[in-house]
This record gives C-alpha cells, sequence and structure tokens, in this order.
C-alpha cells in the first residue's frame, strides 16, 4: 500500500511539472490602449492599466489621439478636469452626502471645477500618484507613450507641445504594433 502510494505520489508530481510545461507562456505578451478622451477619469484607467501590465513584464503603449493628446500636452496635462454632466455613474461627492447628485446639477456653472477637485481628493487618498507623475513612472517602466502624428494636426499640436516622454507615430505603426497584442483596449 505504501509503495502504491509513493508511485502515485510521484505521478502526481510528474504530470504537474509536464502541465507546468505545457501551460508555459513563452512570449512576452503585450498591451495596446487607445485613449482617445483627455479627461481625469479617463486617464486613469489607461495609466493604470499600463503600468500594471509592465510591472508584470508586459511591452505595453499608450496610443493617445484626438482629446487624449491633452495627456502628452505640456500647457494641458496639468489641468484635465472631470466633466460632470452626462455622468449618472459618479457617486456621491462627499461621504456625508450618502445619494447620487442628479446630474442636471452638473449643469450648473463651476460644477466642473468642483468635479475635478473631488476626483483630484478621491486619487489622493487612495495614495495613487498624479497624472504627471503617472507619466514618469509610465515612461520609466517602458510603457510607449504615443502621440497620433494624424490628430496631432488636427488638434493643432505641434512636436514641441509634447512632453518629453511622448513619441510621436502614425496610425499604422500603432496598429502593427496592436496586431501582436495579447490584450487591446479602446479608452
Amino acid at each position: 500500500m505504501v509503495e502504491a502510494l509513493e508511485t502515485l505520489s510521484l505521478d502526481l508530481e510528474e504530470f504537474k511539472r509536464l502541465h507546468a510545461e505545457a501551460h508555459k507562456e513563452t512570449a512576452t505578451k503585450r498591451l495596446a490602449i487607445v485613449a482617445s478622451k483627455g479627461s481625469l477619469d479617463m486617464v486613469y484607467p489607461a495609466l493604470i492599466l499600463s503600468t500594471t501590465a509592465a510591472s508584470m513584464g508586459w511591452e505595453t503603449a499608450i496610443f493617445f489621439t484626438f482629446y487624449g493628446l491633452d495627456v502628452l500636452h505640456k500647457g494641458r496635462y496639468k489641468g484635465l478636469k472631470v466633466a460632470p454632466l452626462g455622468n449618472p455613474a459618479a457617486p456621491a461627492p462627499f461621504p456625508a452626502l450618502p445619494i447620487k447628485v442628479p446630474t442636471i446639477i452638473a449643469a450648473i456653472p463651476g460644477m466642473t471645477a468642483v468635479a475635478t477637485l473631488i476626483m483630484k481628493r478621491w486619487m489622493k487618498n487612495a495614495s495613487l500618484p498624479t497624472v504627471e507623475q503617472f507619466l514618469d513612472m509610465s515612461h520609466e517602466m517602458g510603457v510607449k507613450l504615443i502621440a497620433c502624428s494624424t490628430t496631432m494636426g488636427v488638434m493643432k499640436i505641434k512636436e514641441e507641445d509634447l512632453l518629453p516622454v511622448a513619441e510621436i507615430q502614425g496610425a499604422a505603426a500603432f496598429l502593427h504594433y496592436a496586431s501582436k497584442a495579447t490584450v487591446t483596449l479602446f479608452i
């Protein structure tokens, strides 16, 4: 009986080894993200996902296009805002007010500034980096921060307007990168 258990144990260990070898990942995973929005609440998901993937050893690139180019613009990235209008999923701004704020309130002048301050406070309270810190961290981790050359012209953005962490590529170059991606996201 002891001999049978030892044989079974060896067979189980051999099975585990062969299973692990058969399912061993050989290729580096790749994440390709298209960031088309230039608002604070839309850039955080792209930056969080890209830095997480990079920390896991994935090749990662974010392709900033249209309003997303504001994230890489020297004069605009520190001023990204949250538009509360049309965002009914936004949680209550204050714990003391445990109800959702009607979206009509978002139309009141100054509410974008209030929503932006609240989101920045949430990010700080959650110990998340600022957009500026995320961009620096992303660059240091090897995340490609790509400005779309085609929409740069549409949005009247010149190369000298971009942060030093940005690289410029056209849609074809990014599509080639994304065609080899394990995961592709549009944010």
